[in-house]
């Protein structure tokens, strides 16, 4: 089953130094109306043709607008032998990272 990590949860994370890697699965025009600068970017539709770009050793948050993309890439992953326990989708997307984390952010696009 995959995992999942609150805003909250990712914050303090990052905050304490944990080697995360975030992926953002929202496509570039969403980006450009509301991004974060500790992900890298790759659209979910890439993510087959992307695969060497995307390590088994890490643990991976991925994220996108609300939460149901993310979880795809999560699912997707997995069933390409990823280990399920470093696959976490990140609860509500960067609407709830706008929402707890963020307040800068915009909160619905």
């Amino acid at each position: 089953m995959i995992g999942s990590i609150s805003p909250d949860e990712l914050k303090a994370r990052l905050d304490n130094g944990d080697e995360l890697v975030v992926i953002d699965v929202r496509m570039p025009w969403e980006l450009e109306v509301s991004s974060v600068d500790f992900s890298e970017n790759i659209v979910l539709n890439e993510i087959p043709s992307r695969l060497e770009d995307i390590p088994k050793d890490k643990t991976l948050i991925f994220m996108c607008r609300s939460g149901a993309r993310s979880m795809k890439a999560c699912e997707f992953l997995a069933g390409q032998g990823w280990d399920e326990s470093r696959l976490l989708n990140l609860e509500g997307g960067i609407l709830a990272w706008a929402r707890d984390v963020d307040p800068s952010l915009p909160e619905n696009y």
